[in-house]
């Protein structure tokens, strides 16, 4: 029996688009998305910052591919014209107890290789940025903000450019491997069913890649020959600015090291993510968050916003912010990060392998945006 496509790549996040636009230089692909468009989930619903590449495990996939990527996102904007702003990033330490934090980031960042990155006179990130409360600051020059949804959208014309055929609200009900690859059973949006044969199947679905994964056969806490593919949902709220002077508080990112925290990494792999900071969109307006919040296995993806963590929210913003008042703040969006459990309090690493006919991108949470790019070339060469 013949197949369809050479590659059917499930999930139409940035990371699925990236992966199906580079592989179609190898043969015929198609795009399998549930939602009714491109982008809908976690590469929306974030902050949009291209990330720099200091807060990762040197030598780890996060690393290397989130330097990578960034170069190759700032050229691909430039080239398509898609909007982004060159922002640059504070990393502070709020109180001097957070001092050692802030080293020990600046370290990370010299081991990594981050490019752009400036110790500062107070004197100098002051004047950066006034209305933030820090004993120190250092710059990195190297982080931006993209239009996420513009981002999109280009690699969406891309691919199509390129002859990739997508097929929005399909969901991959079955996946049945044999010699020549997969046979996938899909359901529209309508109930109707089909199938789709491939040589190779891409896994880039997301939230919804253990399951895929599962149905491919492979077991979701791993066995001798592949890894473990359990991913657990970390959820992430935000709140907005009330009035228009706070909504431009800041002119780029604040990051503040974890209070009183030495080890930023632990940090993120025990709560789930940096802590609280504030973001500017490509509008310029900020925003703070986002939180995290460990939710069970069955939890659906709700992204209405609720106004129930606002007392968290101000304590936080307070640090940064001394005369923030409570209504101040309003309800902003909601994420959901899709990630791997941490392995003796280290960050878990993106988890990207191939076994045959398969390739899985599992936990590919922030900064998978950033990554997009390298992460399609990264695939490229597990299948060349």
């Amino acid at each position: 029996m013949t197949v369809d496509v050479a590659y059917a790549v499930v999930g139409a996040g940035v990371v699925g688009l990236a992966v199906a636009e580079r592989l179609a230089a190898h043969g015929p692909v198609m795009l399998i998305e549930r939602r009714e468009a491109c982008a809908r989930e976690t590469s929306a619903h974030n902050t949009g910052i291209v990330h720099a590449g200091m807060f990762y495990e040197t030598g780890s996939l996060k690393h290397r591919l989130c330097i990578e990527g960034a170069r190759l996102l700032h050229e691909w904007c430039d080239a398509r014209v898609v909007p982004l702003r060159r922002t640059g990033k504070l990393i502070v330490a709020v109180e001097p107890a957070d001092l050692d934090g802030l080293e020990r980031v600046w370290a990370r960042a010299e081991a990594n290789g981050v490019p752009g990155m400036r110790r500062l006179a107070p004197t100098e990130a002051r004047a950066m940025e006034p209305a933030i409360r820090f004993a120190e600051a250092i710059a990195c020059d190297a982080s931006s903000v993209v239009d996420q949804a513009a981002y999109g959208r280009s690699l969406e014309s891309a691919a199509r450019t390129a002859g990739v055929l997508i097929a929005y609200h399909h969901t991959v009900t079955g996946a049945e491997p044999d010699a020549e690859g997969f046979t996938l059973a899909l359901r529209d949006a309508g109930g109707a069913a089909s199938t789709l044969r491939c040589a190779m199947l891409v896994n880039a679905a997301g939230h919804g890649a253990p399951q895929l994964a599962q149905a491919a056969g492979y077991p979701l806490d791993g066995d001798a020959r592949t890894p473990a593919v359990r991913q657990r949902v970390n959820r992430g709220r935000y709140y907005n600015f009330a009035t228009p002077d706070l909504a431009r508080v800041v002119s780029r990112p604040v990051y503040p090291v974890p209070p009183g925290s030495a080890d930023v990494q632990r940090h993120q792999a025990s709560a789930g993510g940096l802590g609280l900071h504030l973001s500017v969109d490509i509008d310029g307006v900020a925003h703070l968050g986002p939180d995290t919040t460990w939710l069970p296995d069955d939890a659906p993806l709700d992204y209405r916003a609720e106004d129930d963590a606002r007392e968290a929210f101000l304590a936080a913003g307070r640090r940064l912010i001394p005369g923030l008042q409570s209504d101040d703040l309003v309800p902003g969006q909601v994420g959901y990060r899709p990630k791997l459990a941490p392995a003796d309090g280290t960050p878990p690493d993106f988890s990207i392998w191939r076994d045959r006919a398969y390739v899985h991108l599992g936990g590919i949470e922030s900064p998978g945006l950033t990554a997009s790019l390298a992460i399609a070339r990264h695939v490229e060469a597990l299948l060349s």
